[in-house]
């Protein structure tokens, strides 16, 4: 069960990076093409997968950015005390 949710945190982590790849690009493209109406839909949509996949990480493994901080029920202020990316977490 570990191993199972272990992969789980590693692979909503890697959508994470993937999301915002692309949240990257779209900007890049958009300063060059700042009227293209479907690329802009196309960013706010990564933008919207970006911050439920941000909120899901949140709630189930402590959050990744202090706006997540507040996501799920928990009593303890995770923030502080989930390991560091130097500590090999990442």
């Amino acid at each position: 069960m570990s191993n199972m949710m272990n992969s789980e945190k590693e692979m909503l982590f890697h959508d994470i990076g993937i999301i915002d790849f692309v949240i990257v690009e779209m900007n890049l493209y958009l300063d060059t093409h700042p009227t293209d109406c479907e690329a802009m839909e196309y960013l706010k949509h990564y933008v919207r997968l970006k911050n439920q996949a941000m909120k899901e990480y949140a709630m189930k493994y402590g959050p990744l950015r202090i706006q997540d901080a507040d996501a799920g029920n928990h009593k303890e202020w995770l923030w502080a005390m989930q390991p560091w990316p130097w500590e090999g977490e990442c």
